[in-house]
């Protein structure tokens, strides 16, 4: 049996397949052109924040699974894999705590505005110190929207750390933990000193924060995004931070372009490569997570984080 490798995995994912008989093949490239030209063979895949599109569905004939490297599997066409008989499945939580400590570390890189300092320093400027007005964490306020594992754990973390009150927007999720609930997102926003996004990117939340809800944060609000560059309207957040609504951002995830957009003519907006679940700790743990969904899947077994097909068995 051959498992597809669209992108690099941590080499202890692909051990643990040749261990139980599964050859990893890589692609040279993630391009779905190339994933459609190599798929063919294959009885599973592997696949990152490539994804996989309806083209490559199209172009396998023996795949029995594909697996999503991490929680986001909004890139994985899976109406396309439905109708061709093909599981879809993630592998949540294994790299929640990276991004939650990402998402921390956003928050006090915004809060005191780090690179911009860093990046005066090195060019010579003076005056920094006393222009930037940056601010503590401690004791303040934060809204945790989306109360998964990366939620709840920077929530634990601020609550700790920081003895911050930390409110939760979080509709789907009924245990808190014993942290509270925001009666609204529109009255989280309104209490916030600091904005941290956690939630999925569903219909109901793509532009989640847009004109309407940036009018509604507390003047001055930091925002933190690891989740999804689809939750924020960045248009909108460029209005906000150019005229101080929002104090400044940490962003590791946003449309392409945006580090040479309007959103980077502010020194308020921190852009950093999608670094959430990057550290080798998460990455071990998410290619053996996966590398176990794929045999489970090839088992015959339909493995717990199936996001497609109830019905789906290898027979």
């Amino acid at each position: 049996m051959k498992c597809l490798i669209v992108q690099p995995v941590h080499a202890d994912g692909l051990a643990l397949l040749r261990e139980a008989g599964v050859e990893p093949v890589s692609c040279p490239s993630s391009d779905m052109d190339t994933v459609a030209r190599l798929v063919p063979g294959c009885d599973a895949a592997i696949t990152r924040d490539a994804g996989f599109s309806a083209a490559a569905f199209s172009a396998a004939d023996r795949l029995r699974v594909v697996v999503v490297h991490g929680a986001g599997h909004d890139a994985v066409d899976k109406e396309a894999a439905s109708a061709r008989g093909i599981l879809v499945c993630n592998t949540p939580g294994a790299n929640a705590r990276s991004v939650s400590e990402m998402a921390l570390g956003l928050a006090l890189a915004a809060a005191r505005l780090i690179p911009a300092a860093d990046r005066a320093e090195r060019a010579g400027e003076h005056g920094f110190r006393e222009r930037a007005g940056t601010v503590e964490l401690s004791g303040k306020t934060a809204l945790i929207v989306g109360w998964g594992a990366t939620g709840a754990g920077l929530g634990q973390m601020l609550a700790a750390a920081f003895g911050m009150r930390v409110l939760v927007h979080s509709p789907r999720v009924a245990d808190l933990g014993g942290f509270e609930r925001a009666l609204s997102l529109e009255e989280g926003l309104a209490a916030a000193d600091l904005v941290s996004l956690h939630t999925p990117l569903r219909p109901e939340t793509r532009g989640l924060i847009g004109p309407a809800a940036l009018a509604r944060v507390k003047p001055g609000a930091l925002l933190v995004n690891t989740a999804r560059a689809g939750l924020v309207d960045e248009a909108a957040l460029a209005e906000a931070i150019a005229d101080g609504r929002v104090a400044a951002a940490g962003l590791d995830v946003y449309s392409h372009g945006a580090p040479q957009g309007p959103l980077a003519r502010s020194g308020r907006v921190i852009f950093t490569p999608h670094l959430g679940g990057a550290t080798g700790e998460a990455l071990r743990r998410v290619a053996i997570g996966s590398a176990r969904n794929v045999l489970c899947a090839l088992a015959g077994t339909r493995p717990a984080t199936a996001l497609n097909l109830p019905d789906w068995s290898l027979a």
